[in-house]
Parts: C-alpha cells; sequence; structure tokens
C-alpha cells in the first residue's frame, strides 16, 4: 500500500505522554517522505475538517509536556452513522491514506467505525487506566501512578504527625489497576478496587484494627474511584470506630503534570511502530505490549479482551496489609 499522506488525532481522556506518541508520527512519517497532518480535538475534528500540517518545527519540544497539542474530545455526533460519513468524507477529500488515533477503548471503538468504510486506521493505547485489555501497558499510566504516589507520600507526613486516618480516591474509571499499583507503592493499610466485592469490615476496619494492633497509628486507605466514594468510606469509618478520617480526592490531577521517562520511551516507540504498520499494509491494528515486547492485534480481537488484575498483586497486597 502506498501511503503518502496521514493523520493523527488524540481522542477521550487526555494522559501524559500523549504529545511524545505525537512526535513519534510526525517524525517517523516525515523520515519516511510522508506528510503529516495533526486531527484538532478528536473525532470532531475529522468531522470539521480542522486539521494542521505538522513538520518537525511544530512538534519540536512537546516530548516533555503533558496533554495533547491537538487538544482532545468526545464526540456525540461521531457516534452516529451521519457523523461518521462526514469523517469518512474528510479523510477522501484530502487524501488521507491512513488515521493514527491515540486513545482509550472508546477511540479504538471509532477507529473501528472508520475501518468499516474503508479507512486505514492504527490505534496507540494511552489512558492512565491502563485497562486496555490487549495491552499489558498504556501510556499515561506510569506519570499518572507517580504523581498520585507523591501526592500520597506527602499526605502521609500530615498523617503520621496529626496520627489521622486518611481516606484517597484515585482515578481508574471502572477498573483498580492505578489504585492497586498505587497502593502497593504507598504502603496503604487498605486498597479498595472495583475488581474484588467490597467486605467493608473485613477489608477497611479489621485492617486497620490490625494496623494499630502492631502499633501503628495513622492509617492510608487507597479507594478506586470505580469502588467506592471516598467520602462514603470515610463516613462509614467514622460510624463504625469513631475514628474520623480526612478525605482526599487526587482527580484531574492524575492526568497532568511532564510524563515520566517510561511514558515518553513507549510512547516513542508505539508512535514509530504505528507508522510502521501503515507501511506494511496493515489496518484496524493495536499497538500492544506483551511482556515487554511490541506487537499489533486487530482491533476487534482487543476489544474483546478482559483484562483482570493479576493474583500476584492480590496476594502481595493481602500480605502487605497483615491480613
Amino acid at each position: 500500500m502506498s501511503v503518502k499522506r496521514i493523520g493523527v488525532l488524540t481522542s477521550g481522556g487526555d494522559a501524559p505522554g500523549m504529545n511524545a506518541a505525537v512526535r513519534s508520527v510526525v517524525r517517523t512519517a516525515l523520515f519516511h517522505g510522508i506528510e503529516c497532518y495533526g486531527v484538532r480535538r478528536g473525532y470532531n475534528g475529522l468531522i470539521s475538517g480542522d486539521l494542521i500540517k505538522l513538520d518537525e518545527k511544530k512538534i519540536s519540544h512537546i516530548i516533555n509536556r503533558g496533554g495533547t497539542v491537538l487538544y482532545t474530545a468526545r464526540s456525540k455526533e461521531f457516534m452516529t452513522e451521519e457523523g461518521q460519513q462526514k469523517a469518512v468524507s474528510t479523510c477522501k477529500f484530502l487524501g488521507l491514506d491512513g488515521i493514527i488515533a491515540i486513545g482509550g477503548d472508546g477511540t479504538f471503538r471509532g477507529a473501528r467505525a472508520l475501518s468499516k468504510y474503508g479507512i486505514n486506521v492504527i490505534c496507540i493505547p494511552a489512558t492512565i487506566d491502563n485497562d486496555i485489555s490487549c495491552t499489558n501497558y498504556s501510556i499515561g499510566f506510569d506519570t499518572a501512578a507517580n504523581t498520585a504516589i507523591e501526592c500520597i507520600d506527602r499526605l502521609r507526613d500530615t498523617m503520621q504527625s496529626h496520627e489521622r486516618c486518611s481516606v484517597v480516591e484515585v482515578m481508574g474509571r471502572n477498573a483498580g489497576f492505578l489504585a492497586m499499583y498505587v497502593g502497593l507503592a504507598v504502603g496503604a493499610t487498605a486498597v479498595l478496587v472495583p475488581e474484588k466485592p467490597l467486605d467493608f469490615e473485613k477489608d477497611v476496619i479489621e485492617k486497620i484494627r490490625q494496623a494499630r494492633f502492631n502499633g501503628f497509628t495513622h492509617y492510608m486507605i487507597v479507594v478506586a474511584e470505580g469502588s467506592a466514594c471516598a467520602s462514603d468510606i470515610a463516613a462509614r469509618i467514622k460510624s463504625s470506630i469513631d475514628l474520623d478520617p480526612r478525605v482526599t480526592v487526587l482527580g484531574h490531577i492524575q492526568r497532568g503534570g511532564v510524563p515520566t521517562g517510561r511514558d515518553r520511551v513507549n510512547a516513542t516507540k508505539m508512535g514509530f511502530m504505528a507508522v510502521e504498520l501503515l507501511l506494511a499494509g496493515k489496518t484496524n491494528r493495536i499497538v500492544c505490549t506483551d511482556n515487554g515486547n511490541y506487537t499489533d492485534v486487530d482491533i476487534d480481537e482487543g476489544l474483546s479482551k478482559e483484562r483482570r488484575i493479576q493474583e500476584m498483586e492480590v496476594n502481595v497486597l493481602a500480605a502487605m496489609t497483615g491480613i
């Protein structure tokens, strides 16, 4: 397949490292003599024709920037057949030989829709939730995790000084990968994730009691947003054992900031591979990592898989929290 002109977009929630992926796509395309256009505001930009030609100057010094220079949005119009046909018309009118879409599962479903109309698409996983089932790693997860860890470490200082309990809510949508990772890293008293049904007495109260028996007078409870509301957990703790927890919802602070080296390097490798896949004549693919190796899978196959928290992480957490 001859590839002369491609588009790149970011869609859904922003993730640190998206800019590094965009930069890699552009530089790899230019290396092969391919024109590259940035589609602004995700699939909305394809519908409206909001594109900008990208060259080395436009993508210089963005590898260390959080967010996305192409902006991002969730497009309700693109969910309709009419909206999809408008996006396809833009691709054909501008002579785009392929679209590289950077984002999460919603972004992948959008790319799959374009593929059904004959548009060549390659997807790059980028979400702090790290919940893309077909890949071990998604761009943005490492930065988000380290941001949450730094914040909780700071909270722990004041919790220890005042001998208090802190309930911290981290992002992750309906997945607990971020909360589990952060909880292990900060030595949390308890970690609540949506993948595990909550037994409040066993999973929270008994863990606090066990920590007290072990001589601790401060307690850190990490809650995944898809598992429970931090305020509700705090209220139940106060009602059960008359402890007055402080609630912190980290929120969107986890999605911003300078991307870590790991996110920058993974994004760069994935961006490079995405262009190479288009040059090889492949379409409807997701760039993936599999135990350190970079590979690709069909979008339909990738979206059909289910990702689960590793049993080892559950066992390690059980041992670290003393129950």
